[in-house]
C-alpha cells in the first residue's frame, strides 16, 4: 500500500528545503551533495483503542530509506531510516484523509533529514 504522490511530495518538499534554508542549487550530476532513497513502508495501523477493544485512532506511518553522499568530505555521508507518522480519526477512511496526512508527514521527515545532513556545515 502506497500513496501515487508520496514520492514526488517527498522529492519536492527535500527540494524545496533545501532552496529555502541554504544557498544550495540543484544540479543533474557532479554536485557536492546527492540524495537516493526509497519509500520503505507505509502503514496504516491502530494507534489507540477505547475500552470496548474499539479502534479509537489510526495512526498512518512512513518510513523511508535515505542515503546520503557527500562529495566534499566521504566521512559526512551516511545510510539512514527515518519515519514519521500522524493519527486520525478511526471513523474516517486512509483514502479520506491520506491528502492532509500526507504532507505532514512528509514535512517531518523533510526536517530530519536536512538536519541530518547538514548539522555539520
Amino acid at each position: 500500500m502506497v500513496s501515487p504522490i508520496l514520492s514526488s511530495t517527498l522529492t519536492e518538499a527535500l527540494v524545496d528545503i533545501f532552496s529555502r534554508r541554504t544557498r544550495l542549487q540543484q544540479v543533474d550530476e557532479g554536485g557536492d551533495f546527492a540524495f537516493e532513497g526509497e519509500i520503505v513502508g507505509y502503514t496504516s495501523t491502530t494507534a489507540s483503542v477505547s475500552s470496548n477493544d474499539y479502534a479509537l485512532l489510526n495512526r498512518l506511518t512512513i518510513r523511508i530509506k535515505v542515503r546520503f553522499k557527500n562529495a566534499i568530505d566521504d566521512k559526512a555521508s551516511w545510510n539512514k531510516t527515518f519515519t514519521a507518522y500522524e493519527d486520525y480519526d478511526s471513523t474516517k477512511l486512509l483514502t479520506e484523509v491520506e491528502g492532509e496526512l500526507i504532507p505532514q508527514i512528509v514535512d517531518k521527515l523533510v526536517t530530519d533529514i536536512f538536519q541530518a545532513s547538514a548539522s555539520n556545515w
